[in-house]
């Protein structure tokens, strides 16, 4: 295994700042990077920090296509009208009812006592199953909208703050993983 490079043994500090500032730079200045490192007691060439540029832009392509694709996966497969949830209840629905009726239609000679007993958990069953997805779609649309808010506060904030368009896109990205 090859020896780390120069780039690689500078202190974190450095490191983020050059990474910084080769953003900042468009990728470009590698003399003036040079000479700063150069500066600060560090003999790094051009060519090198070319080659980190590179790298780091690279890394931040990939980040971004991962980005779009998990918001695209996300928008492919949101289900903001619970459509899945629902079916589910649905499908619960459709087969409390076919048990009720089979069940009626059984001849059975048992007490009516047991009979009501046994609705009685059922009904009891299917009621706790609609609050718990009301209480779901609920706390949902309330996490959705409290999202927004707080996306549109900080995106007001940001503007008024100089915030670049890359880090409120980031910024962005960042809150579309928390939901």
């Amino acid at each position: 295994m090859p020896p780390p490079g120069k780039i690689a043994m500078l202190p974190p500090e450095v490191r983020a700042e050059l990474d910084r500032r080769l953003i900042a730079n468009g990728f470009s200045s590698f003399v003036a990077l040079s000479e700063w490192l150069a500066s600060l007691g560090f003999e790094i060439s051009k060519s090198t920090i070319g080659v980190q540029s590179k790298r780091l832009a690279r890394r931040i392509d990939a980040v971004k296509a991962s980005t779009q694709a998990a918001l695209a996966m996300e928008d492919a497969t949101r289900d903001d009208a619970d459509a899945r949830s629902n079916a589910i209840y649905a499908q619960f629905q459709s087969g409390i009812f076919d048990a009720l009726l089979a069940y009626a239609d059984a001849e059975t000679e048992e007490d009516p006592a047991e009979r009501l007993a046994l609705l009685t958990r059922a009904g009891k069953d299917f009621a706790a199953v609609g609050r718990g997805n009301i209480a779901r779609n609920k706390w949902a649309v309330d996490v959705r909208a409290k999202m927004d808010a707080a996306r549109d506060e900080i995106r007001k904030l940001a503007t008024g703050a100089g915030v670049s368009p890359e880090t409120m896109a980031a910024i962005d990205a960042r809150l579309q993983g928390v939901v």
